[in-house]
């Protein structure tokens, strides 16, 4: 049995609906790489909260490493497709169905013409990336197209989606020359979402300002991720981490993942969203590559912290990195093995199309 694909060309997408809106879930906004090099202006950076999973759900589709795509928090959306077209889920598991079947996390799949893909409340992790080929295509504001919604800005409108909104495709394709490739992410690139996280910590630059006493509390007990979790900061209770006089610094920048701890001594963990500066001393700071496990914590979650060096912290970033260039080699095995997918570019009466033939053992 033959099933035949066709999508129209990338040239004709620009500027045509794409998908509508049915239910915007609980908070649901547009977020890309984020809004670099203007946080000396008091700009922050914002971008997806899961870095990992948003960039592995533009693999799944094909797109540039910054294209923008739908982040949904604890209950996802519903959306109806306008067209045909090339979609992957990745993150939390938010039991996504397409008309009404079950459709795999961590996979790209081609979504068809007047369907809808409808997603629930997240059973495991807390965000999902929907990544479409192409990406979301919004206004770029200041070299982004990431929903700041303090500030109203990016994304669409500067806020989150609403019933109705009707999102069209951009053109921030990697892979143009391979076509159309549903894939499957291996189970070895998937990570587990725990509700007992433990995150890895540089000390600093502010750690002088901490008993030893404290800092011990603090690397040897766990904490609880309290209802004020959001993508500006995470804030933890537990035992209290003691400072030697007093809390307060003359401002100072707030990088991804920074450790404040205020007079009260219950730590807060600063997020995509954070503000750029900020007057509290700071323990440490969160290694980037575990801050997806962070962002796909909810409240009542568990957090435990674990002393790390500046090389363990640079061989992680390391092994992060060459894990996406792994991903791409192992979407190239899978194109390579099945042999099931053909592509072919076609015009029809002056229209140029895309076809995807795929064939299946009935």
């Amino acid at each position: 049995m033959l099933a035949l694909t066709v999508l129209r060309s990338q040239a004709c997408r620009k500027g045509e609906h794409m998908f509508t809106t049915i239910n915007p879930g609980f908070f649901t906004t547009i977020q890309d790489n984020g809004r670099w090099g203007y946080q000396a202006y008091g700009m922050p950076v914002a971008g997806a909260m899961d870095r990992y999973a948003y960039r592995v759900a533009n693999l799944l589709v094909g797109n540039k490493a910054g294209a923008a795509v739908i982040e949904m928090t604890i209950l996802g959306a519903t959306f109806k497709f306008d067209e045909s077209q090339l979609v992957a889920i990745c993150g939390a598991d938010m039991q996504a169905k397409l008309d009404g079947v079950g459709v795999n996390n961590w996979s790209s799949f081609v979504v068809r013409k007047g369907s809808e893909l409808k997603f629930e409340y997240a059973v495991t992790g807390c965000r999902a990336y929907l990544a479409v080929r192409g990406g979301i295509d919004v206004p770029s504001v200041l070299g982004s197209r990431s929903t700041y919604t303090r500030a109203k800005i990016g994304g669409l409108e500067g806020r989150a989606l609403r019933q109705g909104d009707v999102l069209n495709i951009a053109q921030d394709i990697e892979d143009i020359e391979n076509g159309i490739q549903t894939r499957v992410l291996e189970a070895q690139y998937i990570p587990c979402y725990d509700q007992n996280i433990s995150l890895r910590v540089l000390l600093g630059p502010q750690a002088d300002m901490f008993t030893a006493e404290a800092i011990t509390t603090f690397l040897n007990n766990e904490y609880v991720i309290t209802d004020e979790a959001d993508r500006m900061g995470y804030r933890l209770v537990g035992p209290k981490i003691t400072h030697v006089n007093k809390a307060d610094i003359v401002s100072d920048a707030l990088p991804f993942g920074a450790i404040q701890v205020p007079a009260h001594g219950m730590p807060i963990i600063m997020m995509a969203d954070r503000q750029t500066t900020g007057g509290y001393a700071k323990i440490g700071t969160v290694i980037s590559p575990d801050l997806s496990k962070l962002a796909q914590a909810k409240p009542g979650d568990l957090v435990h912290f674990s002393l790390c060096s500046e090389n363990e912290a640079i061989d992680a970033f390391k092994e992060e990195q060459q894990r996406y260039t792994d991903i791409v080699r192992s979407f190239h095995d899978q194109k390579n093995s099945s042999g099931l997918v053909r592509h072919f570019s076609i015009v029809v009466n002056q229209q140029a199309y895309k076809v995807q033939v795929e064939e299946y053992i009935s």
